[in-house]
């Protein structure tokens, strides 16, 4: 049966105008600031499909504008969040790694812009090569687009949930301000010290007799009070949270005390100094927890989220080596894009794009000779970048036809990049960092190149559902990743040197591990100058092989729980907990599907309201520590249990407001957020 689209070929309406496109460009800077945050303090992005969505239907609406203009304001505006996914996996590498030693200089911004810009717009050129097959492929289910493309049908009979999506970023905005001002305790953190112990045993050798001295102890914390953390936990579920979750327990509730405990005579050798050795403060033992956190833990972890992502590409072969076998094929056929007079079937031309990708190409040649001065090391990083950019950008886009873009494993493809270009450099000579930092480079540009193609793919499947014009929409994302390219350094540069002012180290620290970040550094680091803590990486790939065999549900995710602080994945996990208490009373009410579905679709609104509401204060408070202004301080000495209540109240209202209107049990199905 032929596919009819919402608006079909011959009606003429206002698509490609100066509003939609200037609201996507709004759009796209705000989530995408608001992603930023959220990915560098968690190592989780949220998918901009469903609330740009909503305010393009809310703002479009009172200038009477028409369903693809709406349409075209969420193509462009979901582009900041997937572009600036594949920046911060990769850009704080450069400064974890100590390539970049003062984060925030011209050159820096010119070096990122050009890697996001370039990156991006590779990713839709590649796309529309791929565009007609894939997403007019029946097998390709592309979940979340074809409810995407559901709500905004639905949107043209009103109630788009805006107002509740804009006041639950007031909320999650004012939380974060009265944390920041010391209203309250945001979490509670403790170290448990244990009494010296001796534990004696007799080896098996001439029966002599040994004892070891022990000490240390265990951290207790209570979850973050963070309206971002709890919304995040409760988007993906209590399934995914407890995974995180399980992360956290292993390394802050075994390594952190086994190490603690075995090295607990080190260890006191550095009381009564400072962490540098140069001074007399003394170090408490809550410093030398998250010492052991940071520089042997996480480096286990590092291990375990390398062999999970390996493990989740292994699984994920069949699809794989489909999308490659698709994109190979699909090149061919791509030669008669543009040719129709059919509005829906017009691309950009096929020559323009093989011009522009050339371009680019060359481009980017000259940036990987001003990191490495190389040239058969720039043209060697641009040929790893055009095949494998063009291979990855083609199985992004597969996948999220197949999973939804909210599950790519965008960091798995930028990995298995980022160790052929580290390999590469090696072979070839190029050492130092120099090496470094041209295998980050090409890593940086496929990580934004693979966000965009999934993000694109998607997006193109919404306007074929709804009779968008494919090279509009493709233009549309062009402009969205200049602006947001062009724009998007600044959060970064804000929340980075916003932590330093306010006592934090930054990008690697605990208040931004930037975990996918700080893998690839590392990777890179010890592939080419080869200073890797490998015993502990190899102890994390043993322990994820471990839980392969166990037959764990997601090492990769299990390894970034115990990189991530264990306040924010309590918090997280508490959000998951919050999710499964509501879902537990919607079967307790006895709610049909259509019910659960509208109760599921105002939860995850509010959640998406908490957390762009929590990252734009956090990104305005660090912009304010950059400008050396602090807040006004409410409490000298907060209490936690005002947190707890504060706590309370973002549980109940997120069970309280999506239970609230459940509607008419007769009432047809609304289309799910989640897809």
């Amino acid at each position: 049966m032929a596919h009819v689209p919402y608006v079909p070929e011959k009606t003429e309406l206002r698509e490609f105008t100066f509003r939609a496109i200037f609201l996507g460009v709004i759009m796209a800077v705000i989530l995408g600031a608001a992603n930023a945050y959220l990915g560098l303090k968690a190592g989780m992005t949220v998918a901009a499909a469903f609330p740009a969505a909503v305010v393009a239907m809310a703002v479009l609406r009172v200038f009477k504008g028409s369903i693809l203009e709406e349409n075209m304001a969420r193509t462009v505006a979901s582009v900041g969040e997937a572009l600036v996914a594949g920046a911060i996996f990769t850009i704080p590498g450069f400064v974890i790694a100590g390539i970049w030693q003062d984060f925030g200089t011209t050159g820096h911004y010119l070096e990122t812009t050009v890697i996001m810009i370039v990156g991006g717009i590779l990713g839709v050129l590649f796309v529309t090569l791929l565009r007609r097959t894939m997403v007019e492929e029946a097998s390709l289910p592309f979940p979340e687009s074809v409810a995407a493309a559901e709500i905004h049908k639905a949107g043209r009979t009103g109630g788009s949930g805006a107002t509740l999506l804009f006041g639950a970023m007031g909320f999650g905005g004012l939380v974060e301000l009265l944390a920041r001002m010391q209203f309250f305790l945001p979490s509670w953190e403790k170290f448990i010290s244990f009494a010296k112990s001796t534990v004696t045993f007799v080896t098996s050798r001439n029966n002599v007799m040994a004892e070891i001295v022990g000490g240390g102890g265990i951290m207790a914390s209570t979850p973050a009070v963070s309206p971002a953390y709890l919304g995040v936990g409760y988007i993906i579920g209590p399934r995914l949270a407890s995974i995180t979750f399980a992360g956290g327990v292993l390394g802050w509730g075994l390594f952190i005390p086994l190490l603690s405990y075995f090295n607990a005579p080190q260890l006191e050798m550095f009381l009564g100094t400072t962490p540098d050795g140069l001074g007399t403060s003394p170090i408490s033992w809550m410093e030398l927890a998250y010492g052991v956190w940071k520089f042997m833990v996480r480096p286990i972890a590092v291990g375990g989220m390398l062999v999970g992502a390996v493990y989740t590409l292994f699984k994920m072969r069949n699809q794989l080596f489909g999308g490659i076998k698709r994109s190979i094929s699909d090149v061919k056929k791509a030669a008669e894009s543009g040719t129709s007079e059919n509005r829906l079937n017009k691309d950009i031309h096929f020559k323009t794009i093989f011009i522009l990708v050339g371009i680019f190409l060359l481009l980017m040649a000259g940036l990987y000779y001003y990191y490495c001065s190389s040239i058969p090391g720039a043209i060697a990083s641009a040929l790893v970048l055009g095949i494998s950019g063009f291979f990855f950008a083609a199985v992004a886009g597969y996948l999220v036809g197949l999973i939804g873009s909210s599950n790519n494993p965008i960091s798995g493809l930028t990995l298995s990049t980022l160790i052929i270009a580290a390999l590469l450099m090696v072979v070839i000579g190029v050492e130092g960092s120099a090496g470094v930092a041209a295998a980050l480079g090409v890593a940086a540009v496929v990580c934004c190149s693979c966000g965009i193609a999934g993000d694109m793919l998607q997006d193109m499947k919404v306007g074929y559902i709804l009779g968008g014009t494919p090279w509009k929409m493709e233009v549309g994302e062009i402009i969205g990743v200049i602006f947001s390219g062009a724009i998007l350094f600044l959060p970064l540069l804000i929340l980075h040197h916003g932590d330093i002012a306010s006592g934090g180290v930054g990008f690697g620290g605990k208040n931004l591990p930037a975990p996918q970040a700080g893998l690839m550094a590392m990777l890179a680091d010890g592939i080419i100058r080869g200073q890797m803590a490998w015993p502990l990486v190899l102890t994390g790939m043993f322990m994820s092989i471990g839980l392969i065999l166990v037959r764990a549900p997601s090492p990769m995710l299990i390894a970034v729980g115990m990189y991530l602080p264990l306040h924010t994945t309590f918090a997280i996990f508490a959000g998951g907990v919050i999710r499964a208490l509501l879902e537990w009373l919607i079967k307790r009410k006895k709610l049909n599907d259509a019910q659960k579905i509208r109760v599921d679709n105002r939860g995850i609104l509010i959640a998406s309201g908490f957390i762009a509401g929590e990252a734009l204060l956090g990104l305005f408070a660090a912009g304010l520590a950059f400008m050396s202004i602090g807040l006004p301080t409410i409490f000298e000495e907060p209490k936690a249990w005002v947190g707890y209540i504060v706590f309370g109240i973002i549980g109940y209202i997120l069970i309280k407001i999506p239970l609230s209107k459940p509607g008419r049990p007769d009432e047809p199905a609304p289309p799910s957020a989640m897809g």
